[in-house]
């Protein structure tokens, strides 16, 4: 992608992107049963813009299928800043691929996004969350984005309570005499 579509394709709070999803057929026993795991996301709109769609880019006789899935964008927003920056500042910064169940393909992406309080609501829900490593362009767009937009909040130190006040009012009255 050129440098001018960059700019014309990334908003300030917007970033347009694909994912490949992949899914096989996992034994348990007698039972078999999809398993989904997110191969990446590609970063930019030049591929299938518009509308949300999907085609399959790699079938093998294993029962392996690849998907790819085009129309998404990572959306950006200011009351969220904190948690991009944890995750930026973790051990292994991620793109959280939300999912749903799709009736032809069995899984489909719902949403791309970078806040991990979003997909940690989504999986305390029992939803499908997959993650991937943020590739280089989202990971600085994101930098950009929190250094611009973070304030970090100053820890407040607690105010210990005056005990010898409340000790000088403590008991007048209530003795009981014996």
């Amino acid at each position: 992608m050129s440098e001018q579509q960059d700019a014309r394709q990334i908003q300030a709070d917007s970033f347009p992107v694909s994912v490949i999803l992949q899914s096989h057929e996992s034994r348990q026993g007698p039972w078999t049963f999809p398993q989904w795991r997110v191969i990446g996301v590609i970063a930019g709109g030049n591929i299938g813009q518009g509308e949300r769609e999907y085609r399959i880019i790699h079938s093998a006789d294993d029962g392996h299928e690849q998907y790819l899935w085009s129309g998404y964008a990572v959306k950006l927003y200011k009351d969220s800043v904190e948690s991009y920056w944890y995750n930026l500042v973790g051990a292994h910064p991620s793109l959280f691929v939300i999912c749903r169940e799709h009736e032809e393909t069995g899984l489909a992406p719902l949403t791309v996004s970078a806040n991990y309080d979003d997909a940690n609501a989504c999986m305390e829900a029992d939803g499908t969350v997959l993650t991937t490593p943020i590739p280089p362009e989202i990971y600085q767009w994101l930098e950009r984005y929190v250094v611009e937009h973070h304030a970090p909040q100053e820890p407040k130190k607690r105010q210990r309570a005056r005990w010898t006040e409340e000790e000088k009012g403590y008991g007048k009255g209530t003795a009981s005499k014996r």
